[in-house]
């Protein structure tokens, strides 16, 4: 069991963890990320929130074929989503110093 001016000491520090999460939450929220395909002829933008803000396809692409098309789209999302997670952890994981918190 921990002396009493141990586990306020330890309820203060968890406090301060919980408002430096919540910040970091808050910055993440407004971040934006861009994932490319195609050697940049399709870009997406995403938030922290991962919710894609905006595709841009080149016109020079949109005669090929539409699966192409697709596939571009579909791995510049996942790259961005995959920046997204990154940068997530790496943020996040520097406040709880590398420790699994659920929700986060």
């Amino acid at each position: 069991m921990l002396p009493k001016g141990n586990m306020q000491a330890l309820m203060q520090q968890a406090q301060e963890m919980q408002k430096q999460m919540e910040k970091a939450q808050k910055e993440l929220e407004t971040t934006e990320v861009t994932g490319s395909a195609g050697g940049g002829m399709v870009t997406v933008v995403a938030n922290g929130k991962k919710i894609v803000k905006s595709i841009k396809i080149a016109p020079e692409i949109l005669e090929e074929e539409a699966e192409m098309i697709e596939d571009m789209v579909l791995a510049a999302v996942n790259q961005a989503m995959q920046k997204i997670d990154e940068l997530t952890q790496n943020t996040l994981g520097s406040i709880t110093g590398g420790m699994n918190i659920p929700g986060f």
